[in-house]
């Protein structure tokens, strides 16, 4: 149980890491149902349990991701309720090993010294020099589900290396994540006309 609670609250906060990607953000992705009737949505609830607290659990990095998730759709005019919502909101966070590696062509010289000419020389050769990089990239999902036909109507996706933040920057970094998720959500409570394109 340990164990497991250990691994728990290192993804966690290896999530709160994946907020912390590269200098330019993370990649946003997202994807919409073209079938889906928007117009009908005004209410949402966080599904139980979140796959983002598979342990049962929530800790402040959830809480923290879970309250801007809200706060991005009750500024599009939904209503948060725990009563049977129009939309299931699930979190997931996964994160995974990388290796880039580089290659690229350099010149080196050999020296030697020519006796008959007393000098020495310098002969080029080229060789090919390799670097490698591992780092870990985090992928946080955002899915609204519709509870009633209990189908998936949209995804947001934010993939990004994973660093270390302060407390503070991390809140930070989690809010700015998902207002950039959300900005690919074109819809308004009740509205099935997009409101911005994707």
């Amino acid at each position: 149980m340990q164990v497991q609670r250990r691994f728990t609250l290192a993804m966690l906060g290896a999530l709160a890491l994946l907020l912390a990607a590269c200098a330019t953000g993370p990649r946003i992705t997202s994807e919409a149902d073209p079938e889906a009737d928007f117009g009908s949505y005004r209410t949402f609830g966080f599904y139980t349990p979140l796959a983002l607290e598979k342990e049962g659990y929530a800790t402040p990095t959830t809480d923290r991701i879970k309250a801007a998730t809200r706060a991005q759709l009750e500024s599009r005019g939904y209503t948060y309720t725990t009563q049977q919502p129009d939309l299931w909101v699930n979190l997931n966070a996964y994160m995974q090993e990388r290796t880039d590696v580089t290659s690229y062509p350099t010149v080196d010289y050999n020296y030697y010294y020519s006796y008959r000419a007393r000098a020495y020389f310098a002969m080029p050769y080229w060789r090919d020099q390799t670097q490698v990089h591992q780092y870990t990239e985090g992928t946080l999902n955002v899915d609204l589900v519709d509870r009633q036909k209990n189908r998936l109507v949209w995804e947001g996706i934010a993939v990004g290396r994973v660093a270390k933040l302060k407390p503070a920057e991390r809140a930070a970094r989690i809010d700015s994540t998902l207002a950039d998720i959300f900005a690919r959500y074109p819809y308004r409570a009740g509205s099935a006309v997009p409101a911005v394109q994707p």
